[in-house]
């Protein structure tokens, strides 16, 4: 809460700098942790593709995952083959009922920061209320649809320009890796988490984007770091992150608090990784 006063994660403090912005973080990591002669993540500006991974970066950037993760565990009758075990749901359901009380004892122990952890309380309350209403879950489910069907589009597109057989493929917005696949990578892998996927792709639904899962499993990088995600129970997911975390330069600073409200431990380990994945360069 010192050093981001709306209470929000992830934060990257490296070298005196304290960033809280997501996207900037992301920025930062991707200019200043890439080896000599790797690639970067982020064409550059007036480049062909600059503007496309920014259109598809900021697309998948605006979805709003804390709510699909709040909505899976409040209502998993949303969910199929959901990888959160049946026990923490009900754990991380009896956390959000202690939200309020938790923030009122933090603003107590904390005076100087009281004001800034009741306006949390009152953004918490309001997120809370939306994330449980089957109508506003169902709107944003909806327009997830809309999200992924442009994905698919660009996806095609992409394979109708390299027809060969044998052929690399491409990504989302080319033959290189780009922070636009850093995002549309961890989205599908946190769908297929809660167990919302089999309404997004798979069985004649949205091939190229099924097709793009599948080869997003089978690098090396991504099992190194998200591979194992989906079989770590939620109490797990953060320790396990923080730990590896600290092995690398920038530290990550969280709030125990996030952990036990509304999911937060999901949300937060989402985020951590779409880091995560910078870190080890892909």
């Amino acid at each position: 809460m010192r050093l981001n006063p709306a209470g929000e994660v992830p934060v990257l403090v490296h070298h005196g700098n304290v960033i809280t912005d997501p996207v900037q973080i992301m920025d930062y990591l991707d200019q200043n942790f890439r080896d000599e002669g790797m690639a970067k993540l982020i064409p550059e500006e007036g480049s062909m593709y600059y503007h496309r991974v920014q259109h598809y970066r900021e697309l998948l950037d605006s979805l709003q995952m804390d709510a699909y993760t709040h909505g899976s565990i409040l209502h998993p009758e949303i969910t199929v083959d959901s990888h959160i075990p049946a026990y923490a749901t009900t754990r991380i359901r009896a956390q959000i009922g202690n939200t309020e009380s938790e923030l009122k004892k933090l603003a107590e122990e904390n005076p100087e920061l009281k004001d800034a952890y009741m306006a949390k309380t009152r953004r918490l309350k309001h997120k809370l209320f939306d994330h449980d209403n089957m109508k506003y879950l169902k709107k944003i489910l909806d327009e997830l649809e809309k999200v992924l069907d442009q994905v698919e589009t660009e996806l095609q597109r992409r394979a109708e320009e390299t027809p060969e057989e044998g052929s690399s493929q491409s990504w989302l917005c080319g033959e290189f890796f780009s922070m636009a696949d850093v995002s549309l990578a961890v989205t599908l892998h946190r769908l297929k988490f809660l167990g919302l996927s089999r309404r997004y792709w798979g069985n004649g639904n949205r091939g190229n984007l099924e097709a793009y899962y599948e080869r997003v499993l089978e690098r090396p990088s991504f099992r190194r770091v998200l591979g194992h995600v989906n079989n770590i129970l939620i109490s797990a997911v953060l320790p396990a992150a923080f730990r590896v975390a600290k092995q690398h330069v920038p530290a990550f600073v969280g709030t125990t608090l996030l952990i036990g409200i509304l999911g937060g431990a999901t949300y937060l380990a989402f985020l951590y990784l779409k880091t995560r994945m910078l870190i080890t360069r892909w």
